[in-house]
């Protein structure tokens, strides 16, 4: 009999995350019986869609950047009580939940940096948004390609998960409220080269991890000495 699905448990933990889960535990049976867990994962959807218009209005009124700020917490508070929420329901969506919960997941992140893109107007920093785009949906194609190889879903590393960054995201908002887009000039190549520095050391740390599963199994075409 196969290993038994382990999308549902994840692996690491972040430093909001016992903070996090006392809320979820005190959340979950106060949502109202008609909300479900789908109908809270299917509102990343509108998240995103939402957070994508509000950095294009931003451009001419840095105000609407509190309003991606409210979606970035509107997010963090359906996609942290969907899958609790269904298990308290016992709906039984677990595959379905943990492939369309990290779909959306993967789509609000990308409306976040597109949504940013819209507030620089130089070509080199559109260019690096685009790089910055292809390094957010691969460094969470770590997490989901390991599980895939090992059934252990790790969306926190070093203490920094999910929730961390949507923090920092609201901040970066507020900051950008205040002092204007200027710091972009900086403050972008930066953020990508931490990003990079992120993906690459995730991503090399992974291939030893895996590329030992596969020595010490000593399965058949696995590396030897």
């Amino acid at each position: 009999m196969g290993e038994a699905f382990a999308g549902d448990k994840k692996k690491g933990q972040s430093l909001l995350g016992p903070v996090e889960r006392r809320f979820i535990d005190w959340a979950i049976p106060k949502v109202p019986k008609p909300i479900l867990s789908h109908h809270l994962t299917a509102l990343t959807a509108v998240w995103s869609a939402l957070t994508i218009l509000f950095g294009y209005l931003s451009q001419d009124q840095r105000g609407w950047l509190h309003a991606m700020s409210v979606m970035v917490f509107l997010q963090w508070l359906t996609d942290s009580l969907d899958g609790s929420l269904g298990k308290y329901r016992k709906q039984g969506l677990v595959k379905w939940g943990f492939y369309m919960d990290h779909l959306l997941d993967l789509l609000f992140a990308g409306s976040i940096v597109i949504a940013y893109s819209f507030l620089v107007d130089a070509w080199w920093l559109e260019f690096l948004f685009l790089i910055l785009l292809l390094i957010t949906c691969a460094t969470m194609a770590v997490s989901f390609l390991s599980f895939a190889a090992t059934n252990q879903f790790q969306i926190a590393y070093y203490g920094i998960g999910p929730t961390e960054i949507r923090i920092g995201y609201i901040a970066l908002n507020t900051f950008v409220y205040f002092v204007g887009t200027t710091i972009f000039s900086w403050g972008v190549p930066l953020v990508v080269a931490l990003n990079v520095l992120a993906f690459v050391t995730l991503a090399a740390q992974t291939s030893r991890n895996l590329w030992q599963i596969d020595y010490e199994t000593n399965i058949d075409g696995a590396p030897r000495p």
